[in-house]
């Protein structure tokens, strides 16, 4: 697990910080096993008192962003409820979808059953938005862009599986047990993440690169052959 000094710093000033998490790594403590490593105990050690504004998975690496004040919190938070945070993530699925891009809207129910998993539920769900672009394809896999308009609990790892894609080695929602021949975690990245400076209210957009296992991952699946993906 890295040290704080060895999480990678995207951005820094007075009010914001954005790492670029990697997986394995909790975004808070665990409710069960509360002495876990997690990113606001190891970036306080370094940095002092910070605010989670959003949360990633423990398995998904990418862009997280944090509050270096209680006013850019309730500021980024104002964002975030506005839907006015653009976030973008890229995913390893399973199989080769004979759409180029879909906007799939289906309403999604969280802690369902004994795993707690995210379904779509046309009755009890809750609104939820999700744009899926293709932007390669591979003999047994396809990369996948997914632009959430909505929050939910593991929406993007639902709306993929329920249009018959889900994420490469996902515990959760695709095989059982998970496929980890050429990923050994979620095959989930967040890449960017795009919002308003909650001090100069200027337009900010972070970048987080592929870390080693999702680079590794696509060149393995690119040496089986592969071909573009469509325009948005």
């Amino acid at each position: 697990m890295p040290e704080p000094h060895e999480l990678p710093i995207l951005y820094l000033d007075d009010d914001l910080l954005a790492i670029n998490k990697p997986a394995g790594l909790l975004t808070l403590p665990d409710g069960y096993q509360p002495d876990l490593p997690h990113v606001r105990k190891l970036i306080e050690a370094q940095l002092g008192p910070v605010w989670i504004v959003h949360r990633l998975d423990k398995d998904t690496s990418g862009v997280l962003l944090l509050a270096r004040s209680a006013a850019a919190h309730r500021e980024i938070n104002q964002q975030f409820s506005a839907q006015q945070v653009r976030k973008t993530y890229h995913a390893l699925v399973i199989g080769r979808p004979e759409w180029e891009h879909i906007h799939v809207e289906a309403p999604l129910r969280s802690n369902v059953g004994r795993r707690k998993r995210t379904i779509v539920d046309e009755t009890y769900g809750k609104a939820a938005s999700t744009y899926l672009r293709v932007l390669a394809r591979f003999p047994q896999a396809t990369l996948v862009e997914a632009r959430p308009r909505s929050g939910r609990t593991h929406q993007i790892r639902a709306h993929l599986y329920a249009v018959g894609c889900p994420i490469m080695a996902d515990p959760l929602y695709g095989e059982q047990p998970p496929d980890s021949t050429w990923i050994p975690r979620l095959a989930l990245h967040a890449r960017t993440l795009a919002l308003q400076h909650p001090a100069s209210h200027q337009p900010v957009e972070f970048s987080a690169p592929y870390p080693q296992d999702f680079e590794r991952a696509l060149k393995a699946l690119a040496q089986l052959g592969s071909s573009g993906g469509g325009d948005a």
